[in-house]
């Protein structure tokens, strides 16, 4: 069994992670990306509404456009038949755009919502004589600054799992075509600009996910390692122009420089499900009533995975970056893995964190900085004239990313 490559969309990207708010992100310059794979209890059991990653980066092959990619169902093993991984039904996908802070909630929302029907199910094979079972289809919708949504695409292809070469490519008894040609046809070009992919690819995340877990125990080697290679993810894929991104319309050509605030983006991504799920007794079919509720949701890499304890990572996944919980600012300005790279408190019970340890007392132009647990950090340049006009002003940002005994405040808030 061959694993699925998303072909055009991701093969040249270079992503580097950063830590924001909810992924701010300029349009005319950065890439980003956040990760989370079964982070939280709950969505552990329900994998196909489980975000895994959120990718988003000024596209290389057209720097007029910037491509976002959100991923979902972790973990999948490409032989995974007979019933092989895919979107789910009854499940609403969305990534969410924020471009103007002057306005609240969403300025742009994709949502995506699949089908799935049986071509051929008198047989247990996935795919034979050119027919598909479980075969996949989408409608897109879009909505702009809250309002009513549009669909945008209406019945979009979904590639099947890449079973191997007789069911994909052999043509009297499988599709007739390479699984290239399939990924190919299933991107879509929207009236208003977009190209949309929605479909299996390769997990590309490097992270020792066996040792972190082990109590931190990081596992020296010779480089970085694909911890995930040979399994899949499905992905939701989008390459948008940068005049349908940026809030006026305009351009990438009529930014003024590369730190043009009209051209900074947020960006996050959710999956929702109906409040109710009803199971028929007689066939075993789904469906699902009542409001929508979020499930799950990425926008900050790691954040559920690695920042918040085990007991909030339900409540995390149903909130917004609209509505966040105040009282979880500590999980972030004092985290706990920041207490395994401080010498003074626990790091000596994690070595492989030895060579992140925590900055002590450096005495700087501004004063001596101490990022130990419990100490004062970046505090000390408080109200200092130095951090007029910046993020640490206090007429800016300084009084929410400053505080007291919180030496991690900055880091992460």
């Amino acid at each position: 069994m061959r694993r699925n490559n998303l072909l055009l969309i991701i093969k040249t990207c270079v992503v580097l992670m950063i830590v924001t708010a909810i992924c701010l992100f300029k349009v005319n310059d950065n890439y980003l990306e956040a990760s989370s794979h079964r982070e939280a209890p709950l969505i552990a059991n329900d994998p196909l509404a489980d975000n895994t990653d959120l990718y988003a980066f000024r596209s290389p092959d057209d720097t007029t456009t910037v491509t976002i990619i959100a991923n979902y169902i972790p973990l999948q093993l490409p032989a995974g038949g007979p019933n092989y991984a895919s979107f789910g039904e009854n499940i609403r996908y969305e990534v969410h755009i924020k471009n103007d802070a002057s306005t609240a909630g969403d300025d742009i929302t994709y949502r995506f919502t699949f089908t799935k029907v049986n071509e051929d199910s008198t047989t247990f094979f996935n795919i034979r004589l050119n027919k598909q079972n479980l075969k996949t289809t989408y409608k897109c919708e879009k909505s702009i600054k809250g309002g009513a949504f549009t669909t945008i695409v209406t019945a979009g292809t979904v590639p099947p799992p890449n079973i191997g070469p007789r069911s994909i490519e052999t043509a009297s008894i499988g599709l007739g075509k390479t699984y290239d040609q399939l990924i190919t046809d299933a991107i879509t070009t929207v009236s208003s600009g977009e190209k949309i992919y929605c479909g299996p690819a390769e997990d590309p995340f490097f992270v020792d996910l066996g040792g972190i877990f082990d109590l931190g125990q990081t596992r020296a080697g010779a480089g970085p390692k694909d911890g995930l290679a040979g399994y899949n993810v499905h992905s939701i894929a989008l390459k948008i122009p940068i005049a349908g991104l940026q809030k006026a319309g305009k351009d990438i050509t009529k930014a003024a420089n590369i730190l043009d605030a009209d051209y900074v983006i947020g960006v996050w991504a959710s999956a929702s499900r109906p409040q109710t799920r009803t199971i028929s007794a007689t066939t075993g079919a789904e469906t699902g009533t009542g409001n929508w509720v979020q499930v799950s949701r990425i926008g900050m890499p790691l954040t559920n995975e690695a920042v918040i304890p085990i007991g909030s990572k339900d409540r995390w996944n149903v909130l917004t970056p609209y509505n966040e919980d105040a009282g979880m600012d500590k999980y972030f300005t004092n985290p706990e893995l920041g207490l395994y790279m401080d010498d003074a408190q626990f790091g000596g019970a994690v070595p492989a964190f030895a060579k992140l340890r925590t900055q002590r007392a450096a005495a700087t132009v501004l004063g001596n900085v101490d990022f130990g647990n419990s100490k004062q950090g970046l505090y000390v340049i408080y109200g200092h004239p130095a951090t007029k006009g910046s993020a640490l002003d206090t007429a800016i940002f300084g009084k929410y990313l400053l505080r007291p005994n919180q030496p991690r405040s900055v880091d992460l808030l």
